[in-house]
């Protein structure tokens, strides 16, 4: 199954575009959206919606599959080979519902998706001093 992820590339961040694809797929495994099995989609599909370059994600590609999250299959594409999703529970429900709430809130308030961003980050990296 090709997977339905869709990557979105911030020019301004300061991050690498490859690192940001990266970080995308990782983060589509932790929720479950990307599961073993799924195809992502081609580099001239990524080149195509994202206007990277090719090699760009390629580069991604790599990286993901030296961490054993991916496969290459020649002539069929770049495969899942692992999940980083835990077993949902109760408790990731409720922080996930009262995350939604907080967001609707910021929103309500008038931040935009960057300044929400920033926000999360800023408490994350309050109490993920070490990361």
């Amino acid at each position: 199954m090709v997977s339905a992820v869709e990557f979105r590339i911030d020019r301004r961040s300061g991050v690498a575009t490859y690192l940001q694809i990266v970080q995308q797929v990782q983060q589509a495994l932790r929720l479950g959206i990307l599961v073993e099995g799924d195809r992502l989609p081609t580099a001239a599909q990524v080149a195509a919606t994202t206007k990277v370059n090719p090699n760009t994600t390629l580069k991604a590609y790599r990286e993901l599959e030296r961490e054993g999250l991916v496969e290459p299959r020649p002539g069929l594409g770049t495969f899942v080979s692992r999940t980083l999703a835990r077993p949902e529970s109760a408790a990731d429900a409720r922080l996930r519902a009262e995350l939604r709430s907080w967001v609707d809130r910021a929103r309500a308030e008038g931040l935009d998706r960057e300044d929400v961003q920033a926000l999360v980050n800023s408490a994350l990296a309050d109490r993920f001093p070490d990361v």
